[in-house]
Parts: C-alpha cells; sequence; structure tokens
C-alpha cells in the first residue's frame, strides 16, 4: 500500500527532523508527532516490538513536555543572579552568542558598558546559563538594552523573572521597564507588558 509506506516515511522523516532542533520544548512535541506516526503505521502492518517502542518513547516525551510547561513560569525552577559588567563570564555568553544575539537585537553592542548606568543578570536553571538580560538606568525606568534566551530554551520566557518574579528591579529602585523598538520575536504581552508604539512598557 503506497499510502501506508509514505506514512512511514513521514514518521521516520519526523522523527529525524526532530533530533535537530535546539529547542528543547519543540524536539519533544515533534518527537512525540513522529511517534504516533510510527505507532500508526507498525500496528498497520502487526510490527508490534515497534508499536511497544515507540509507545514507550511517546510515553517518555509526553512526562517530560508536562514537566517543561509546568516549569516555564516557576520562580523556584529559574533564579536570576545579577552580575557586574566587567563579569568575564558574561563577557564569555555573551561572545559565544553573539551571532545569535545579533540575530534578534542586531542594535546591540557591549564594546563599552557603562558601570554607572547598565546593570546585567543572568537567568539560570541549575546550573545552566539560559538567558541575559542587560538594562540600562533612566531615572526609575529600566531601559532593556538586551533580553537574549538561549536556542534550548527559546520556547520559553526567562527574562519574566527579572521583570516581576525576581523582585530586583523593585530593590534597585526601578519602577517601570521600557523595550527598545523593533525587537524580533517580542514576547511581552505574555507578562504584563503594555505596548506604546512600536516600544512595550511595564509598571513594576
Amino acid at each position: 500500500m503506497p499510502w501506508l509506506e509514505a506514512i512511514g516515511w513521514a514518521g521516520s522523516a519526523l522523527l529525524v527532523f526532530s533530533l535537530l532542533q535546539a529547542r528543547v520544548l519543540r524536539f519533544r512535541t515533534l518527537n512525540t508527532i513522529g511517534c504516533g506516526v510510527l505507532i500508526f503505521f507498525n500496528a498497520m502492518l502487526g510490527v508490534w516490538p515497534m508499536v511497544a517502542m515507540n509507545i514507550v518513547l511517546a510515553a517518555i516525551n509526553l512526562v517530560f513536555i508536562t514537566r517543561l510547561l509546568r516549569d516555564r513560569h516557576d520562580a523556584a525552577v529559574f533564579e536570576v543572579l545579577q552580575v557586574g559588567t566587567g563579569d568575564d563570564y558574561l563577557r564569555h555568553v555573551l561572545l559565544v552568542h553573539a551571532d545569535d544575539i545579533a540575530r534578534y537585537q542586531p542594535d546591540f553592542t557591549w564594546t563599552e558598558p557603562d558601570p554607572a548606568r547598565d546593570l546585567a543578570f543572568i537567568v539560570v536553571k541549575g546550573d545552566e546559563t539560559v538567558g541575559v538580560v542587560v538594562v540600562q538606568r533612566d531615572g526609575d525606568i529600566a531601559r532593556v538594552r538586551l533580553d537574549y534566551v538561549t536556542p534550548r530554551y527559546r520556547d520559553f520566557t526567562p527574562g519574566e523573572f527579572v521583570w516581576r518574579r525576581s523582585g530586583m528591579l523593585n530593590g534597585l529602585g526601578f519602577r517601570h521597564v521600557m523595550t527598545p523598538a523593533g525587537m524580533v520575536g517580542a514576547y511581552y504581552d505574555r507578562v504584563g507588558f503594555a505596548r506604546n508604539g512600536r516600544e512595550y512598557v511595564l509598571d513594576l
């Protein structure tokens, strides 16, 4: 049956494609769909060991997807660390991800940070860095210079823990957060910001 063979190839291709994904949530989701297709394909052929294997793989994926969705807004999972603008690890992260940062915030530069005005935060999950946020002080306004998420966590919004949940900005005397205009893939309307022209504003 050509149509059944096509389904088998499609399921296999989807599994391979899922392995190419850097985003952990997207990988798990595509892999689960691929497993579902192959469960159907192998059941139609009566290849029960492959059916069983794909059922187990799909179940494992669903456990991880549930955990990821549960943790994505959990302040107990992500931690915000303020670091100095001259910190070696901050410089390393910005250098390693320079090309990706330029893709999403092409106007960002870190050649001459101003220690009196620039503040940097690293968002971590355990010992893994998932994001970097840099703001510049303008009175009681924190102007966002950089809000970067590493590819693995691109389906998440770790910056929200800087804006609302960590309490750091309030403790530093800020009352408002303002984003730069034209950020690629802006998520701010989902975490309490209000659109102000091409920018977003949050009252802390």
